[in-house]
């Protein structure tokens, strides 16, 4: 689909807990537990991650998966919690805020109440937009 936008017309609704099952059940129990496939299997091949509060943009799933070999190595322990979902089936869209509880290695935890949308196309992340309360964690990874 050519012309395919973010929340544009002609989505596939989906039903309510499939947008609450990939966020929680895949992705961030991908990212909590840093199995890198599992994260990877939410994206579309061309999907695109923006870290907004830094204008940070990953283009592709190569450059996703650089970001997240890097997150997962600069953190040892990683917790996503306290969800709060609000899905739009027609827009083929979830918007999620949570808690997140992170820990560099070798250093203190920290704490970030975040606020993701995603957008999705044929069941996929295609675009996804981060916005964080603290310094940018998501940075380039090495392609």
């Amino acid at each position: 689909m050519t012309d395919w936008s973010p929340g544009g017309a002609g989505q596939a609704p989906l039903p309510y807990p499939f947008y609450v099952d990939i966020v929680t059940k895949r992705y961030f129990d991908g990212v909590d537990n840093k199995n890198m496939d599992e994260v990877l299997n939410c994206f579309a091949p061309d999907a695109r991650l923006t870290e907004v509060t830094s204008n940070t943009v990953h283009d592709g799933r190569e450059a996703i998966r650089a970001m997240f070999v890097k997150l997962f190595a600069d953190f040892e322990q990683i917790w996503h919690g306290n969800f709060v979902h609000v899905a739009d089936p027609q827009s083929n869209a979830v918007c999620s805020q949570f808690t997140v509880l992170i820990t560099p290695n070798g250093g203190e935890q920290l704490r970030y109440e975040n606020c993701n949308r995603f957008y999705l196309k044929d069941r996929l992340f295609q675009e996804v937009f981060v916005y964080m309360s603290g310094d940018n964690l998501l940075k380039e990874g090495d392609l």
